[in-house]
């Protein structure tokens, strides 16, 4: 059977959920909630749309009240909040940007202003951009996709550690490119590598502390990022070289956030990458 492909579309960065087409599925209505995260607080970056949108209703769903950090896409945010709102949860909109330390302390001195405390931190926000070669990327791209994906991780874990309790935990959002390697995302590529190393030295870190830190390495999924950073043939192409020969959809990917945030779930889980790739075997 011959793949369908999605239509050629582009947006600029950081890309519109509203404007794809079609629009990502972020919400399984067949999803129950079982109160997993029952009063639980969780930070979420990139929240606004994809798959950090979809981790925010899940876990909103399980009970959690929510904080939504994301750059500026407020029309975005704003449909994340009004859903995890219609689940009887509270979604704290704080936008800005994530690759400055002072953001970072902001986004966690707004939290325990509003909740009091913080139980889950989701390091999922990111950026990529299509390089063809190395010449392409510039010493200006390369520290601000460094900035964006690797050092908000490190500016926003080491604030929100002052925070976080015994049993409480940290979610980062790797990739399969860490693994793989992307011939098209080199710089993107290095910094998933880096994600990787960081989620298991950090485990061993805080093993001691009893505050689990895990990974999800998403394949390809249909989020605002595709249209934002590849052309429109890459993007009308976009997982259909995967086994199950489509893209994933944000929704699809959420639950595993879920399983590694619930300690009823996964309390002898730390230092894992689970992968959610339609069907890739990948070492490591």
């Amino acid at each position: 059977m011959p793949v369908k492909l999605r239509k050629k579309q582009q947006q600029k960065l950081p890309g519109s959920e509203a404007k794809m087409q079609p629009q990502p599925k972020f919400d399984n209505p067949h999803y129950k909630g079982s109160g997993k995260l029952k009063n639980k607080v969780a930070i979420i970056t990139g929240a606004d749309s994809g798959i950090g949108r979809a981790v925010a209703i899940l876990f909103a769903k399980e009970g959690a009240n929510i904080v939504c950090s994301y750059l500026n896409e407020h029309k975005d945010a704003a449909v994340t909040k009004k859903y995890v709102e219609s689940l009887g949860k509270k979604c704290l909109l704080i936008p800005g940007d994530i690759s400055k330390s002072a953001h970072c302390k902001k986004i966690i001195k707004k939290t325990m202003s509003e909740f009091k405390k913080i139980d889950i931190l989701v390091n999922h926000a990111g950026e990529q951009y299509q390089t063809d070669t190395l010449q392409d990327v510039s010493d200006d791209a390369l520290e601000k996709i460094f900035k964006v994906n690797v050092f908000s991780m490190f500016y926003l874990t080491r604030e929100a550690l002052k925070h976080l309790p015994e049993n409480s935990c940290i979610i980062n959002t790797v990739s399969i490119v860490a693994y793989e390697g992307n011939p098209l995302l080199l710089d993107y590529s290095a910094t998933k590598a880096a994600a990787l190393g960081f989620t298991r030295a950090l485990s061993q870190s805080l093993v001691d502390k009893k505050i689990r830190v895990n990974g999800v390495a998403p394949g390809p999924i249909w989020t605002p990022l595709v249209p934002a950073s590849f052309d429109p043939k890459k993007v009308s192409e976009f997982g259909s070289q995967t086994p199950m020969k489509r893209a994933g959809e944000p929704f699809e990917v959420a639950p595993a956030y879920v399983y590694l945030a619930s300690d009823i779930d996964s309390s002898f889980v730390t230092g894992q990458i689970l992968h959610v790739n339609g069907g890739k075997v990948v070492n490591g």
